[in-house]
């Protein structure tokens, strides 16, 4: 994109629309949704607000609809796959995607049986509700038969008796569904980059697209070749499928995106591929595409160096999705480290996850800007060392295991210590290996669905306070069921399971003969108080191997100095005004 939209020639056109004529437009192909759109966010609650706004006759909100000539092409609107004819006047939706697309689907008989989309009127109590899961009652009228006349009177004569009396309310709803206007502004304008410009303004009013939505919108491209072209989304789903690492959010490969061209991640997204308004001079000298590509490729490495050498094998248990952005960076600059600067990595990853809050302020953005800036191109040892001194001071605090919620970094940092002893199965003996934890995890991005508790229920007096520890969840990161009662399983082992199996089982969950004999007693409180011991013993054996806390952060011979000449680093001043990583 260019530094400046020309701006319109022509002003828009405003006009009405009547559903009656603008849902069917959408059914056949003439709407169309742009592919720089967000996908659909919308959930039942909004549906059915809106049809609810709609029959009393409330405004809805403008339509922004770009006029131009389009091929034909098979479409997908929601739940919908459209074979579109080729129109000289294609109605492409600037604003007004979530409205539109809820219409065309709930108003139709297939995208209707699909939630969020599956809305009935409830002629007894004047509302729309979504489909009962029991089934529809002899009262209840699903919209697309509300919304067409000819179905609405043939409904009727096959219902019976018991519905008749509803008929003139339903006709009444009918009616304002069909007849209902919609204001709309055309723009008739060629250039997309006006229409990406309208776009980014609009979206800065009201609820704000997030910021890789916006640099998506910006950096679209011409609908033409959409498929074959890498996106952020796209992205996420190849480094998922590379690495079996889950899906990476679009914000995170946005800044990591942005970490590797350049210091700052949280940089103006606007003029990243402009050659004239960019206040930084980029690390890297290339097209679009292949910066995508080359992000992707950063990505997947800093990916593996998590799940390889530093034992997270899940983003939903990795700490703080800004280490992701610094690794990128780093992997980008420095491809192939040596054996010592990955072991070094590993303690910056593992210090940073304990420390790194109380070290910058509770604000991992400028965690992420700050050490994003130590990352030197062409000095691997220098800029290694640079990252580690920004952790000199930070005081060493063991997580607490006492308060384990699976959407905190404490209980993460648990979980990969526990995945450092394989859990095995309780069913067969065998351990996990990132395959495993994938299939029940998948894009998940907390691990509540692989940490089923012992004991749900503690209701006795000295039990209670011991729902929270980490002893009472067990990790059971494989495709199979999860037992209702995990603490049968563990009293009444399998019988194929042979003796010296199930104790590397027992062991591979931190429970030790002393816990283990306790839970076969009925000593629930007497069990996690001993398994509680074993985890933080196991904690700081796995914490103590991974940060190397007192060792000497040295760089290998080939990295040292030895030039007499002192030379003073011109460090780039810091920017810390942005402190959120939308």
């Amino acid at each position: 994109m260019s530094e400046t939209a020309p701006g319109l020639t022509t002003q828009p056109t405003a006009t009405t629309y009547e559903l009656g004529e603008l849902v069917p437009w959408a059914w056949q192909g003439r709407i169309r949704v742009p592919h720089f759109q967000r996908g659909f966010r919308w959930q039942a609650k909004d549906v059915l607000r809106l049809f609810d706004s709609i029959v009393r006759g409330y405004p809805v909100g403008n339509l922004l609809l770009w006029v131009r000539k389009s091929p034909a092409e098979k479409i997908k609107l929601g739940q919908l796959v459209i074979e579109a004819p080729a129109h000289d006047e294609v109605l492409w939706v600037v604003d007004g995607q979530q409205r539109l697309t809820s219409l065309a689907n709930a108003l139709h008989p297939e995208g209707n049986k699909h939630e969020p989309f599956n809305v009935v009127y409830d002629l007894a109590e004047d509302a729309f509700i979504e489909t009962p899961r029991y089934g529809l009652e002899p009262h209840h009228i699903d919209v697309p038969t509300l919304f067409d006349g000819r179905r609405l009177l043939s409904w009727f004569r096959t219902q019976g008796p018991d519905v008749e009396d509803y008929y003139d309310k339903a006709e009444v709803v009918s009616t304002k569904l069909r007849q209902y206007k919609v204001p709309a502004y055309l723009v008739r304008q060629d250039d997309l980059r006006v229409l990406t410009d309208i776009f980014d303004r609009m979206n800065n009013y009201g609820r704000r697209l997030n910021r890789a939505e916006i640099f998506t919108a910006l950096n679209s491209g011409t609908e033409e070749g959409f498929e074959g072209r890498l996106n952020f989304s796209r992205i996420a789903d190849n480094v998922a499928a590379r690495t079996l690492f889950g899906t990476i959010d679009v914000n995170t490969i946005l800044a990591a995106f942005l970490a590797r061209r350049g210091p700052d991640p949280m940089r103006d997204i606007r003029s990243e591929f402009s050659t004239g308004s960019r206040r930084s001079q980029l690390e890297f000298v290339e097209d679009e595409q292949t910066a995508y590509r080359e992000a992707e490729e950063a990505l997947v490495r800093a990916v593996m160096f998590l799940i390889e050498t530093a034992g997270v094998p899940h983003i939903a248990l990795l700490p703080y999705r800004a280490q992701l952005v610094v690794l990128t960076r780093f992997f980008a600059h420095f491809p192939e480290p040596t054996s010592n600067s990955l072991r070094l990595l590993r303690r910056l990853f593992w210090r940073l996850s304990i420390a790194g809050p109380s070290v910058f302020m509770g604000s991992f953005t400028q965690f992420s800007r700050i050490l994003s800036n130590k990352i030197r191109p062409g000095d691997e040892e220098g800029s290694l060392q640079a990252l580690l001194e920004t952790m000199k001071g930070a005081v060493y605090a063991r997580p607490n295991p006492d308060r384990f919620r699976t959407n905190e970094a404490t209980t993460k940092i648990v979980l990969s210590a526990w995945w450092s002893s394989r859990p095995r199965s309780l069913a067969t003996g065998v351990p996990a290996d990132v395959q495993s934890l994938s299939s029940v995890l998948g894009d998940e991005q907390t691990p509540v669905g692989a940490t089923p508790y012992v004991f749900p229920r503690l209701n006795e007096p000295g039990e209670r306070d011991k729902r929270l520890w980490a002893a009472n969840r067990i990790f059971l990161p494989f495709g199979e069921d999860l037992p209702s009662e995990v603490f049968r399983m563990l009293v009444e082992p399998r019988i194929d399971l042979d003796e010296a199996t199930w104790r590397k089982v027992i062991d591979s969950h931190l429970i030790g003969d002393d816990a283990l004999d306790l839970l076969v007693r009925g000593d629930r409180t007497g069990f996690l108080e001993a398994r509680q011991t074993r985890v933080r013993a196991q904690l700081d054996d796995f914490l103590a191997r991974m940060t190397e806390w007192d060792y000497e952060d040295t760089p290998s011979l080939d990295g040292l100095d030895f030039d007499d000449e002192d030379e003073e680093e011109n460090e780039p001043e810091i920017d810390f005004s942005d402190d959120q990583l939308r």
